[in-house]
């Protein structure tokens, strides 16, 4: 069986592995069952999810069995993991609409068909229906409090608060470790390295009650060279749902990360062979730019297919090369024409409000058709709308086509 493990280490994504000697034993020797979990916070999954669902299709396509958990149960409690408030409370009508739109976005890197087919499960079908004395007298004596606060997810927020009902976050993730031990022979638990305190707390329980053999791996955050988590645009995370986020805002994405972002964008994000990365990763100056090219547009065809990532080059050629067409361009159509330029920012979500439209303008910004406008009280009109449209750009890479 391939080295799988390897694999992963020499691409880049391992942070960190439990039991390393016998994980690396157990994937020689056997099909590994494993599971990603994904809380239904919103209705599609982000940029942050990237990197578990290639990892995830990398461990398929070795002959491994994905396991991919929806946290329709987790997310009415939400982790506290990474963050400084609790988080917003979500009806059950909301989390069950979310679990059915990331099922569809999950689809594209996993396979549901053949020998090691994935299968999707929702933690709602088993925790909803827990009793709380029964859980806390099997589940929770197996757990430490003082191990539990000294863990970084939860020591970040002491702080601030952390409330008893987050702290059982790690119980019921641990829970599911262990459900899907027994219903389904699993073995593994994945998840970014931000997961590890609940990861670890997973595989000691099953450990623990049924004395075998469980691990966990965690993968590299995608973080820029700062430290900072990639995915940030002007509206917010960038979304894998094309209704959220573009193909062409995702392409762009992509297209304009720094110069020593190339080779972790390459190796992470994309099926590109080896030497393949390390040849556009060694470009120089002027010609890292195809290596980004490159990247934008296999990083898209994977999220959105072949059709869109086409569709956006042709939008990124029209727009920064004077070739290809702009109809796949960000388009925002407009109910009055003679809006206001302040108002036009904020609707394209270049500013996410009109003071800071004012300030983009007054410092020079923002263009519209090729011009620069610096005046905040200017209104758009007809003359505007030369070819049915108005072109506003912020900057020289953020660009809207308005239509009246």
């Amino acid at each position: 069986m391939t080295d799988i493990i390897k694999e992963l280490e020499d691409r880049g994504y391992i942070e960190q592995l439990t039991h390393e000697k016998e994980i690396r034993e157990l994937f020689q020797k056997e099909s590994v069952r494993f599971y990603i979990g994904i809380d239904p916070t919103a209705d599609s999954m982000h940029i942050g999810h990237f990197v578990a669902l290639m990892v995830a299709s990398r461990l398929q396509k070795a002959g491994h069995k994905p396991i991919i958990l929806m946290g329709g149960g987790t997310a009415s409690i939400g982790d506290p993991s990474g963050k400084t408030d609790m988080r917003k409370m979500m009806t059950r009508e909301t989390i069950n609409k979310n679990v059915a739109s990331i099922k569809k976005q999950a689809e594209r890197f996993v396979s549901f068909e053949g020998e090691n087919a994935a299968i999707i499960v929702n933690n709602a079908d088993w925790l909803l229906d827990l009793k709380y004395i029964d859980f806390m007298r099997e589940i929770g004596t197996q757990f430490s409090v003082n191990k539990m606060l000294a863990a970084e997810c939860y020591k970040a927020r002491l702080d601030t608060g952390l409330t008893f009902f987050e702290m059982g976050y790690m119980l019921m993730q641990s829970y599911d470790f262990l459900y899907l031990y027994d219903k389904y022979n699993c073995k593994l638990e994945i998840g970014g390295n931000d997961q590890w305190s609940n990861i670890i707390g997973g595989v000691e329980l099953v450990r623990k009650m049924r004395n075998d053999g469980a691990f966990g791996l965690t993968f590299k955050l995608l973080t820029t060279q700062e430290g900072k988590k990639m995915g940030k645009t002007e509206k917010g995370a960038l979304w894998l749902n094309p209704e959220r986020t573009s193909p062409y805002e995702f392409y762009q994405y992509w297209r304009n990360i720094g110069d020593t972002e190339v080779r972790k964008v390459l190796t992470l994000l994309t099926f590109l062979p080896d030497e393949e990365v390390e040849r556009l990763s060694s470009l120089k100056d002027e010609q890292i730019n195809e290596a980004k090219k490159v990247a934008a547009y296999e990083i898209t065809k994977l999220i959105h297919g072949e059709e869109e990532a086409k569709k956006a080059e042709e939008t990124a050629k029209a727009l920064f090369e004077g070739s290809g067409n702009l109809e796949n361009m960000p388009t925002v159509k407009l109910e009055d024409a003679n809006i206001s330029l302040v108002d036009a920012i904020v609707l394209t979500g270049i500013a996410p409000s009109k003071g800071q439209a004012r300030k983009l303008i007054e410092q020079g910004g923002i263009t519209l058709n090729e011009e620069k406008i610096t005046d905040t009280n200017y209104k758009l009109s007809e003359k505007d709308f030369k070819e049915e449209h108005a072109i506003l750009k912020k900057g020289k890479k953020v660009y809207y086509k308005l239509e009246k």
